[in-house]
């Protein structure tokens, strides 16, 4: 099989460490690992078929809420590095205010992290150590070429479902472009699994255009936040800055997003004329199931 060892099973022993060092305030590092890992292995559950491995789905609802807090740690130390660079002449005050209101609540919703990790540690270090046994003896048995039960295959196909999903919505904007990003992060985090994934172009280009979109989501919230706590008023030149920032990144993100799907996805040869509203307009080239068929060859 062609399922990286390392890269499969590093998520849950990342995690089980992390839940047990997130006992204070956690530093951006812990946190910024804590949602990476955890969106790691929540689509490795799905592609690999973890329920039907023995596996409880509960598991997921756990990590779930742990992942949930950390993001909004997260986003309170990417809104003040944005906010940090951003200080137009004349605007101190403001950007002062607006510093110390993130501090303020990220200090908050820290303190809500690190309560929930308490409440599931136990619980979830074991959870985890049992994926970690499972996929160990998955890994083994994959290896053996009479076993008939093979992860590759689940990992592929579920690749291939996500690629074709590349194609839909069909227009894209502000108020789909961010759902979108999640399904851009699950593809390339499954497609990650691939022993030679690293320097595979596709996935490359994935994760270029989630950043873009993170990006621009970020700035938006900034806009949000700023909006509510400034006390300025709409002539304020920090609020202008924000604002026109989040514009040019709207932009990046969607020039860089209409330039993966020209890249990498084609309208069908024989097109249908009657064409179901909700359904994928153009499909994967042969180069995005050249990268899929890395989890199986």
């Amino acid at each position: 099989m062609a399922l990286d060892r390392n890269r499969l099973l590093k998520p849950a022993k990342k995690l089980r460490k992390l839940v047990s060092r997130i006992k204070s305030s956690p530093d951006p590092e812990e946190v910024h690992d804590l949602r990476t890992n955890t969106r790691r292995f929540e689509a490795m559950f799905a592609a690999l078929s973890l329920e039907a491995r023995g596996i409880d789905k509960a598991i997921l609802k756990d990590l779930g809420r742990l992942r949930k807090r950390a993001g909004k740690v997260r986003d309170m130390d990417v809104l003040t590095g944005f906010a940090s660079q951003l200080q137009p002449q004349g605007e101190e005050s403001c950007s002062v205010q607006l510093l110390e209101y993130l501090g303020a609540q990220r200090k908050k919703k820290a303190a809500r992290l690190c309560e929930e990790a308490s409440d599931l540690r136990s619980r979830l270090r074991k959870e985890l150590k049992r994926t970690t046994a499972v996929l160990t003896g998955l890994l083994r048995e994959s290896g053996d070429a009479a076993s008939p039960d093979d992860a590759a295959s689940d990992a592929t196909a579920k690749a291939a479902k996500l690629a074709v999903r590349l194609g839909t919505p069909r227009r894209l904007s502000r108020g789909n472009l961010h759902p979108y990003r999640l399904r851009i992060k699950e593809l390339q985090n499954v497609l990650r699994m691939a022993s030679d994934s690293a320097h595979h172009r596709f996935i490359h280009d994935l994760g270029e255009v989630k950043d873009a979109i993170g990006e621009w989501h970020d700035y938006e919230e900034l806009v949000s936040i700023a909006q509510d706590v400034l006390e300025h008023g709409p002539g304020c030149g920090l609020l202008a800055e924000l604002k026109h920032t989040a514009r040019k990144k709207y932009e990046v993100a969607l020039s860089l997003v209409q330039r993966l799907r020209s890249a990498y996805l084609r309208s069908p040869r024989r097109a249908s004329r009657k064409r179901v509203s909700s359904g994928p307009t153009k499909m994967p080239r042969p180069l995005v199931w050249e990268t899929a068929s890395l989890l199986a060859s």
